[in-house]
């Protein structure tokens, strides 16, 4: 009995051991979540040294700057429901005593600097089935996600304005409009377009084209606040403005700060049959999607309408999709002909 008992504390004293010098990062807490082993990985990893968290409850405060459970606790409580509320990416391995995988952002108080950690917790028992202790190791992958992030921006940005493209813009607004059927929320879209930008282009030259079209992009990026708005250079000297959750008053609000705030730029232009400073027409649509409109081309298409508005009625000035109507029909009541709607070219 003693000898058996020796030949185990032997094995464990070895096993803690190895553990200590693995060179992945590794750390091990008991059923009641105190940590029992920090490896000299996880300090190097974490900046913070095994004594300051050693028979603690406290290797959180290694990863974030406020309380919340790492994988392991969720190992230890059995918690695979609080997986998506914790981490961006989970796997739960099943109640066999697999454990939990897991990827994040943490915050790394002790370095100054955010990393992304891959991150696999999983139980011990005892041979009664008793949980004696969860060993949690860690990937650094920062590297591999930061080049990652840089590719998925060159996919979706646009190289001139840094704004998002097309392609992203028809993804997002594919995406929120969806959202919106679920919630029965409004979904508003911006149409924005540079006036007379071939006239300016003709007399200025198309560098200092390209400078407008980044100060015109700086403006309506400022506008998408929130953090599903979102900006995108449609095409040319077209920008859109995806506002999620808002109705068209709201948007039109958001049109004529974006559409005054250009021309505080004061961006001069002179070209001949153009205003002194270049300036922003702006079409502005807002709907509640229902069951029957399928795709959001009925959004686009009212946007599209109320932008070629804004351009036939004078320039430089916002039209509400919803105000559109009334718009044209006081022109035809004031006698002045008004051509039926139709996609409009940029000018």
């Amino acid at each position: 009995m003693a000898r058996s008992r020796k030949i185990v504390d032997v094995a464990d004293s070895y096993a803690v051991r190895l553990m200590q010098h693995l060179v992945v990062p590794t750390f091990v807490i008991d059923p009641k979540r105190r940590v029992v082993i920090w490896n000299r990985a996880c300090e190097r990893l974490t900046g913070v040294a095994a004594s300051e968290v050693i028979g603690t409850t406290r290797h959180w405060q290694a990863f974030y700057e406020t309380r919340r459970p790492c994988l392991a606790d969720l190992v230890a409580l059995d918690r695979p429901e609080q997986l998506p509320e914790y981490y961006s990416e989970y796997a739960a391995r099943g109640h066999n005593g697999l454990g939990f995988s897991a990827e994040n952002w943490c915050v790394m108080p002790k370095l100054g600097s955010q990393l992304y950690l891959a991150i696999d917790a999983g139980p011990i028992h005892d041979e009664a089935g008793h949980l004696i202790a969860v060993v949690e190791t860690l990937r650094d992958l920062t590297d591999q996600k930061r080049a990652e992030t840089a590719l998925k921006e060159l996919a979706t940005k646009d190289g001139l304005t840094g704004l998002s493209n097309r392609r992203a813009f028809d993804q997002m607004l594919m995406s929120e409009w969806a959202r919106a059927q679920r919630t029965q929320k409004p979904v508003a879209l911006l149409f924005a377009d540079v006036d007379h930008f071939k006239l300016f282009n003709d007399r200025h030259g198309h560098q200092t084209g390209d400078e407008c079209l980044r100060a015109v992009a700086a403006v309506v990026s400022r506008h998408a606040v929130r953090p599903l708005d979102l900006a995108s250079r449609y095409g040319g000297e077209e920008f859109a403005l995806i506002l999620p959750d808002m109705d068209g008053e709201a948007a039109c609000t958001v049109a004529e700060d974006i559409r005054t705030a250009v021309m505080a730029l004061a961006i001069a232009h002179g070209a001949n049959g153009a205003g002194d400073h270049v300036t922003l027409s702006v079409g502005v649509a807002s709907h509640i999607p229902g069951e029957a409109d399928g795709g959001p081309d009925r959004l686009l298409g009212a946007a599209d309408e109320a932008l070629y508005a804004a351009k036939r009625l004078g320039r430089n000035r916002v039209i509400g999709a919803d105000r559109l109507l009334a718009e044209f029909a006081g022109l035809r009541r004031a006698g002045v002909p008004v051509p039926a709607p139709i996609r409009r070219k940029s000018a």
